[in-house]
């Protein structure tokens, strides 16, 4: 392969959809094979061009950033069976604390919930509620069905593994009053006015609307941290990082770690009251 035609791109769309490749995946992939051959031009493809690329992206995004594009464009390559244009990831030591200008509390998280009852905008109010305390994707927003709200379970599907996700009560309560104020028979609760599941990126941009009402940092508000504020919340009280990587359907318990990390104050405090200092 010297040049990426259409024909490349179509196929391994394809691919990702046959291998049920997540929504999101998919279009995060061919997104950053779009970035790269924009930067290529009409240049040849060579092993030296992407190792110049690898270097450009180094220079104008974070590691774990470069890491996720690489790993896109190694994907492109293994299914292209162009296994030389393959590069390496960057090399990153694991974070053990949070950034805590990025760290959703639990107090912010309710002066949005209050700004977007302030705001009238009773759909946003219940989605972060959903999310936050039942730990779920965003995306699996679709999975929170009226059948769901009245067993107080809801089956999720995602990526291929099937998962339980027991409700809470309380939330099912204020949820059963959406869906007869709405009119909803079956199907998902969260929806468009054509009745689509609502898109992720129309979430993402009414919380971004409540950061100034709030008083809390754009930086932070963004619907997977709400996802993050389950996980801490829970495992502050279970102390059981096996139990919540099943709960937050991961396959990995390094992943749920990162869900779990405390912020470099938070353990500042917490040595200071290990007693081991005798000045």
């Amino acid at each position: 392969m010297k040049t990426i035609t259409p024909n490349h791109i179509t196929t391994y769309r394809n691919h990702l959809t046959e291998t049920e490749k997540s929504k999101s995946t998919k279009e995060k992939y061919l997104r950053d094979i779009s970035a790269f051959i924009s930067w290529l031009g009409d240049r040849e493809l060579t092993k030296d061009i992407i190792l110049d690329y690898k270097a450009h992206l180094i220079k104008h995004h974070k590691p774990t950033s470069v890491n996720s594009i690489i790993s896109a464009l190694n994907s492109f390559f293994t299914f292209n069976n162009c296994l030389s244009y393959k590069t390496k990831a960057l090399k990153i030591q694991r974070q053990i604390f949070a950034d805590k200008d990025r760290e959703l509390t639990k107090h912010e998280y309710k002066r949005l919930l209050a700004a977007a009852k302030a705001n009238n905008n009773e759909r946003l109010w219940l989605i972060m509620q959903t999310i936050c305390s039942c730990g779920i994707r965003v995306s699996e927003l679709e999975f929170i069905t009226a059948d769901a709200v009245k067993t107080n379970v809801a089956v999720i599907n995602c990526k291929g593994k099937i998962r339980t996700v027991y409700m809470p009560k309380k939330l099912c309560k204020i949820l059963k009053d959406y869906i007869k104020k709405k009119k909803i028979s079956s199907g998902s609760v969260f929806v468009t006015r054509n009745g689509n599941p609502i898109d992720r990126s129309n979430i993402w941009s009414d919380m971004k609307k409540l950061c100034e009402k709030a008083g809390v940092s754009a930086a932070k508000v963004f619907p997977h941290n709400l996802r993050h504020l389950f996980a801490r919340t829970y495992y502050s009280i279970q102390k059981d990082v096996v139990r919540l990587a099943d709960i937050l359907g991961h396959s990995s318990i390094n992943t749920t770690r990162i869900y779990t990390m405390e912020s470099g104050e938070v353990h500042s405090k917490q040595i200071q009251k290990l007693g081991l200092l005798l000045c």
